[in-house]
């Protein structure tokens, strides 16, 4: 059975600017820094950087505000506590799903500066991503912004240099003193939280992947646990994707037929690729800490439940894996 409707392109035209939503969170952002236990810096230019882990603590709260300016201020993040064996979950939904995680979320713009020991390489995420539009990404989603203040997270354990600055600043077309910087390193509490919070990002991506029209995903929302944080940044890397590859759960609405939806239920957990079964640290270890060697089926969440609205039938797909979690955690016998 196919849907014989047209498809709709509900990107297209006019829609919410991420980055209008976006920079009063920021601004909120650096107006509770005190609370917040993150460090403001006006760097000569203008340009703000907001450090929420790297030389102060951060914590929970600053890892969730950061999640929700990454989503464009289309996104709600929340932490959750409940009894479960790792009480502190990540709720993650949006209004504009696709563009919330893979407009703005998705750290997808490749930074690099330099070669050898110093070289500075990030991926930058948020809203300041669409202004820049250096992805085929884009296009495809067919949504375009202006604004003439924008951000960028980097999950880095220092501040860019000012050759990285300066071509943010110009891709996105604007001042630098209009420009600001939220880094959140892996290690840290608030750089655990706003990883885990990509949960629903990372369902989307691996829909995307797997050519499933985007128009057709209607809603979502995802959860996962939040993993402590460790000194090592392999292992604390590991830990955050173990966090969605073991123990995140996402629901989706999409439209069309049974089929599709079916068929996404079944390949989109991350069950399904061939390096399942590990946690993460060590498959990267094992392929010499070459990302591209393992299987990009790999991302992806636990467990997944696709609804089709059209229908009103819904399909399943993974499972969670709490020993594997308990192991990549570092959880004492």
């Amino acid at each position: 059975m196919t849907d014989p409707r047209p498809l709709t392109r509900p990107l297209a035209g006019k829609q919410a600017s991420i980055n209008s939503l976006a920079m009063p969170l920021v601004d909120r952002m650096l107006h509770d820094r005190d609370g917040l236990r993150i460090r403001v810096e006006a760097l000569p230019g203008g340009t703000r950087i907001i450090d929420a882990g790297i030389a102060c603590p951060g914590g929970l709260e600053a890892g969730r505000r950061v999640a929700e300016i990454c989503m464009g201020g289309l996104g709600e993040v929340q932490l959750l506590t409940g009894s479960g064996h790792w009480p502190i979950q990540v709720s993650v939904g949006a209004c504009h799903p696709v563009l919330a995680c893979l407009g703005s979320q998705y750290a997808g713009w490749s930074l690099s500066h330099g070669e050898g020991k110093g070289a500075f390489h990030a991926l930058g995420s948020g809203p300041g991503r669409v202004l820049a539009r250096k992805e085929p990404l884009f296009e495809e989603l067919g949504y375009e912004d202006h604004g003439g203040s924008t951000c960028l997270v980097l999950e880095v354990d220092r501040v860019p240099p000012q050759e990285i600055i300066d071509k943010v600043s110009l891709d996105c077309r604007v001042s630098p003193d209009r420009l600001t910087f939220i880094l959140t390193p892996t290690r840290s509490i608030a750089g655990c939280v706003q990883i885990v919070a990509r949960v629903l990002e990372v369902a989307l991506h691996k829909a995307h992947a797997l050519h499933f029209p985007l128009e057709r995903i209607v809603d979502g929302a995802g959860c996962a646990p939040v993993p402590p944080p460790a000194p090592d940044f392999v292992q604390a890397m590991g830990r955050t994707n173990d966090a969605i590859l073991f123990g995140a759960s996402v629901q989706l609405y999409v439209c069309g037929d049974d089929d599709a939806a079916m068929n996404l239920a079944k390949n989109l957990p991350c069950t399904a690729s061939r390096d399942y079964g590990r946690p993460f640290a060590e498959i990267f270890k094992s392929v010499n800490y070459d990302f591209y060697k393992i299987d990009p089926q790999l991302f992806a969440p636990a467990a997944v439940v696709v609804t089709n609205i059209d229908s009103g039938n819904t399909f399943r797909g993974g499972r969670l894996n709490p020993q594997l979690l308990a192991a990549s955690f570092g959880e004492a016998p």
